[in-house]
Formats: structure tokens, C-alpha cells, sequence
């Protein structure tokens, strides 16, 4: 392990630019701005299995190889959630020989920026909880409140009141806040809930928003560290993509295109969920435009959903007019031909697929990768929404549901068309679409494998976040706070 002012270094960057924990890790104090000429990659995948198939390792793999054909590079990933840790699928610091370290910290407390997160949020339900009981002075109506507590570990007990930190609004603040200026700004925003009069009160009615800033002010500059082969890695903020808009945060990604050529960057489980999210939410937001697409095949991943879902995500990124590979992320179990059978299909598809191997080979194992990525940085690409902001939320949700989940109808239970009816006198329409469902189908139900067509998609409820400036579509029985499987990852701890 280099020590982290040298990792430092090979972004430009002095002992005056970090702020280091330790020998071994850093947030970047400095402020650089993107540079016009460098590439934005993202890196994506088929449907998974619980495990994941391996996106960020693959990220690491494809930046160490970057670096090995003399680019400069940098992969900005998200930080690890302890409900997954501890949980069923695990740290999210790669595997193999593509990893990220010290992997440990990284999994577990790394520089406090989840906690933070935590903190903000829960000062913010206890200073409404105290206005109220010390008089009530806004005239808050305790049935409106809107607020949950949360906490960064799996606990199904505390569904009722808790979501986890990932799936917060503080947590999407965070990470979609282009500046300092707009951090604060989106957390006075956050509804707290309404008056007796019906008029919405927020945090900054509170004067609560000032302490809530101070609380992440450290946090949200950009933690560095190092892949096994010594390269740059930034990881920071880390929503979840199946029930918030799972990217890493605009100032990091931004931040990485200011000191690298090639930024790697990923988004959570399938393009169905985090991909679409990162070009529709993200992207939107920050003004960014990707170079290259990269999504993840694997043999046990199409065994369990078929091949045909691999065309419903080919299908799906094919409609952003960004140049894509599909890689297939080799195991040590698979057969050659297996792997075969999906290079054919690709081609059929005209699209290229190309074999990695980054787990056991680390960046040699995806040199064919970096080059293809190159090549597609090349061309041109012609980047565009899936949607427009200013149609109702109701025709956003349509072209989702028929252009990405292949959905034939759309259904609102009640609850979900009283929420639409507050959203609009609202005035917060014209806000971009995060859909909260299964990850394990492009549909709203994980038993409907491959490529499910002609259905009906049922949204279940709707929420709105004001701060981050999203319209949350929850579908079919998606939940915001996950249980612990029935041998969760903790036994494994010593």
C-alpha cells in the first residue's frame, strides 16, 4: 500500500490539497473544475443475481488498465452501506485482485461521511419533534409530518418509523449537491410537513438547516484511496439504486473529471434501475454528458434470468444514443463455452462483447476493455433523456414503465393518486421520476425473469423529496428499510 499523499501525487495533488486519515486514506480539499476534453464512463449491468455481478470490481479493473496503457484515469465509485456488510451481498470494495483498500475501513466507519448523513437527518426529526412539543410555534400539524428517522443498518423492526440512511433524503442531497452553496440550499428545502392552513413547512422554518450543514460539511469533500495496483480511487456518498437513485455525488464525479482523463464511474444493480437513473437523474442535474457505456453480462447471472435479459438491456441502453460494450465478467466456474455463447449473442446484436477478467488478473485482465473504452470515447455520441421534465408526472412514469420495464399498462393504487393530487398543488412536477422497486427484474415483481413483456405495473405509492428534488414512484411491495436473511454476513465477522 502506497502512502495516500503519493496516490495523491499522481492526480497532482499535495500534501496541502488532502486531508489525510491516517497513511492510508483522504478527502481532497482542493477544488478543480472538469476539464472539457475528459471522458465519463459508466459502468452497468444485467439483471443480478443477490451476490451482484460485479461492477465495481470490474470499475477498478477497467481503471487499473487504463493506467497500465498510459491514460490518465481515476474510478469514482460509491461508498459501502453497513446494511449490505452485515447483511447478504457483502462489502462493495470489489474482489480479487481488482480491489479497493484498505477495503475494511472502506466497509465499515471509513471517514464517518454515513454517519454524518445519519446525524443530519436525525437532528432534523428531533428539532420538529421538540418545536412541537415546546409550543408549536409554526403551527406544525403532527398528522403531516412526512419525516423518518434512519439508521445504517438492516432492521426490519423499525420499518414503520426508519428508513435506511441510503435511502434518505439527506443521503440524495448529498450526493446530487453540485456545490456547497446548493448543499445548503437543498437542505433548507427538505418538507417537513404542513400547517394547519395546509401550507408546507420546511426545514429552514426551523433554522435548522445551518447545523445540518455543519454536520456533513467535512463529509462532502471527496474521500481518496488506492486500488491494489496503487491507482486513484475516490468513493463518496452512497444511495441505494433500487429504493433512491444509487450513484456516487456530482462534486466527486466532478471532481475526478477535473484531475483525470478517463473517469470509471458505476450505478447501482441493473441499467434498469441505477443506469437509468444516472442518465436521467444524475446527469440532468449536473450537467453531464457520458462518453461510454459499459454494461456487465455474466454467465450466472443469465443462467438464472435467461439470455433474453441481456437483450432487454441492450434494448434499454441503446435508446440514450451514448456509444456501449457489454463485458462479460469471467468467474472461475465458467465455461468457455458459455462465455462463447454470449459473445455470439452480442454480435447478433451489433454490439461488442468483450471477456474480463479483472477478479483474478486485476487491470492486466481488462486491457481489451481499456482499449475498447478508448474506442468508444472516440466516437461521437449523442447523448439524450429518456423524458422531458415538463410532462406530468403521470406520462413520465408511462415512458418508463413502457420504454425501460417493457410494462403494457400502468395501474395507481389510491394512495398513490392522493399523493399525485398533493404533488401537483405543490407545484413540483416538472421534478425527475426515481422509480424504487425490485432489482432482480426489469419489471415490479423479482419472479418475472428475462425479458417480461405486456404486463401491468402497479405503483404502489408515490413520495417527493424537496431538498433533492426527485418524485419517488414506489412499485408493487418495494420497501425503504431492508431485513437481515436468515444467515446474515455478520456471523462471518471475527
Amino acid at each position: 500500500m502506497l502512502p495516500i499523499t503519493e496516490v495523491a501525487k499522481k492526480l497532482g495533488l499535495t500534501k496541502e490539497d488532502i486531508y489525510t486519515y491516517g497513511e492510508d486514506k483522504a478527502k481532497i480539499t482542493k477544488a478543480v473544475n472538469p476539464k472539457q476534453s475528459s471522458h465519463l464512463i459508466l459502468v452497468t449491468a444485467v439483471n443480478p443475481t443477490p451476490y451482484g455481478e460485479g461492477k465495481t470490481t470490474v470499475s477498478i479493473g477497467l481503471n487499473d488498465a487504463l493506467r497500465k496503457l498510459g491514460k490518465s484515469s481515476l474510478a469514482v465509485l460509491r461508498e459501502p452501506s453497513l446494511g449490505p456488510v452485515f447483511g447478504l451481498k457483502g462489502g462493495a470494495t470489489g474482489g480479487g485482485k481488482a480491489s479497493i483498500i484498505p477495503s475494511q475501513d472502506i466497509n465499515l466507519h471509513f471517514t464517518g461521511d454515513f454517519h454524518a448523513i445519519t446525524a443530519a437527518n436525525n437532528l432534523l426529526c428531533a428539532a420538529v419533534d421538540n418545536h412541537i412539543y415546546q409550543g408549536n410555534a409554526l403551527g406544525i400539524d403532527p398528522k403531516s409530518i412526512r419525516l423518518k428517522r434512519c439508521l445504517d443498518v438492516n432492521d426490519r423492526s423499525l420499518r414503520d418509523n426508519f428508513d435506511i440512511t441510503a435511502a434518505s433524503e439527506v443521503m440524495a442531497i448529498f450526493c446530487l449537491a453540485t456545490d456547497r452553496s446548493d448543499l445548503r440550499k437543498r437542505l433548507a428545502h427538505i418538507l417537513i410537513g404542513y400547517n394547519e392552513h395546509k401550507e408546507p413547512i420546511y426545514a429552514k422554518d426551523l433554522q435548522v438547516d445551518g447545523a445540518m450543514y455543519l454536520l456533513l460539511e467535512q463529509a462532502f469533500y471527496p474521500n481518496l484511496v488506492q486500488s491494489l495496483e496503487g491507482n486513484p480511487v475516490l468513493v463518496h456518498g452512497g444511495p441505494f439504486a433500487n429504493i433512491a437513485h444509487g450513484c456516487n455525488s456530482i462534486v466527486a464525479t466532478k471532481l475526478g473529471l477535473g484531475l483525470a482523463d478517463y473517469v470509471v464511474t458505476e450505478a447501482g444493480f441493473g441499467s434498469d434501475l441505477g443506469a437509468e437513473k444516472f442518465l436521467n437523474i444524475k446527469c440532468r442535474k449536473a450537467g453531464l454528458e457520458p462518453s461510454a457505456i459499459v454494461l456487465i453480462a455474466t454467465v450466472q447471472a443469465l443462467k438464472h434470468s435467461g439470455i433474453e435479459n441481456l437483450q432487454a438491456h441492450i434494448d434499454h441502453l441503446k435508446q440514450y444514443s451514448v456509444p456501449f460494450c457489454v463485458t462479460i465478467n469471467r468467474f472461475s466456474k465458467d465455461k468457455e463455452e458459455e462465455i462463447q455463447e454470449l459473445v455470439d449473442f452480442c454480435q447478433k446484436q451489433g454490439v461488442k462483447a468483450i471477456v474480463s477478467s479483472a477478479y483474478i488478473e486485476g487491470g492486466a485482465g481488462s486491457l481489451e476493455l481499456a482499449q475498447e473504452v478508448v474506442h468508444l470515447c472516440e466516437e461521437d455520441s449523442h447523448f439524450q433523456f429518456l423524458y422531458p421534465l415538463e410532462l406530468s408526472i403521470s406520462e413520465k412514469i408511462d415512458i418508463l414503465a413502457k420504454q425501460v420495464y417493457h410494462a403494457s399498462t400502468v395501474v395507481y393504487q389510491e394512495v398513490a393518486k392522493t399523493k399525485l393530487q398533493e404533488i401537483e398543488q405543490l407545484g413540483i412536477s416538472n421534478y425527475p421520476i426515481c422509480v424504487a422497486k425490485t432489482p432482480y427484474s426489469i419489471s415490479d415483481d423479482a419472479k418475472k425473469l428475462g425479458y417480461p413483456k405486456e404486463y401491468t405495473l402497479t405503483v404502489r405509492d408515490l413520495s417527493f423529496q424537496t431538498g433533492s428534488e426527485m418524485i419517488i414512484v414506489l412499485l408493487n411491495t418495494i420497501i425503504t428499510m431492508p431485513g437481515l436473511p436468515k444467515q446474515p454476513n455478520y456471523e462471518s465477522f471475527e
